[in-house]
């Protein structure tokens, strides 16, 4: 599920960071807006899809986002920003779901050590749909899912609504001042035209230069 989403969205991105006509500046918002998409997708489909919230898929996923982060690593911060971050929700999920011993576990240790970005609601829906297709391994306990179940009607949340799944935000990531900030200043004279467009008789205006 995630290489070859990761796959498609990075690999796109491989040899952009290479050109020095783009700012890093650019590359760096370009690549955490990619990543953030990665993480809301596989996010999202691992809590509506029960096939995708297993052990063996927590597995692949989680060797998907070595891959991830040795690619970071070899386009450097520069470059690659805070993606790693962006990926948080993701990979403390698939930490959820390849930890051995999760009846052991106590809602706060989850909640504290585990998953500390997601929100009961995420906890209590990752812990119910899990299914060990590996090793026939159990959840966590019943007593744990008995207090997130109190938590949650405390809160007055319907239990099976999606209010569980990531917005996805379509926003630039960077505003016009953003952009004006990261283009360095260029005076139009120290641009040398093309000897095709500075023959042309309507361009004539562009090398002409005032007395």
């Amino acid at each position: 599920m995630i290489k070859p989403l990761a796959r498609t969205k990075v690999g796109q991105l491989r040899g952009l960071h290479l050109d020095p006509a783009v700012p890093s500046f650019f590359i760096r918002k370009l690549i955490t807006q990619v990543f953030s998409f990665i993480n809301i997708s596989l996010f999202n489909s691992l809590l509506l899809r029960r096939e995708c919230c297993t052990f063996s898929n927590g597995e692949y996923v989680k060797s998907g986002l070595a891959d991830l982060e040795k690619w970071i690593a070899s386009v450097t911060e520069e470059f690659a920003g805070t993606s790693w971050h962006e990926l948080n929700y993701i990979r403390q999920a698939v930490g959820f779901l390849v930890i051995h011993q999760k009846r052991k576990k106590s809602l706060e240790e989850i909640m504290q050590d585990l998953c500390p970005a997601l929100t009961v609601r995420q906890i209590y829906r990752i812990s119910t749909m899990y299914w060990d297709d590996k090793y026939g391994t159990q959840s966590v306990s019943n007593e744990v899912v008995a207090q997130m179940r109190e938590m949650l009607n405390k809160d007055n949340q319907n239990l099976t609504s999606n209010s569980f799944l990531l917005d996805d935000d379509l926003s630039i990531p960077f505003s016009t001042e953003d952009i004006y900030m990261a283009i360095p200043a260029m005076d139009p004279s120290d641009v040398e035209l093309p000897p095709l467009l500075s023959e042309h008789p309507s361009v004539q205006f562009l090398i002409l230069h005032p007395k």
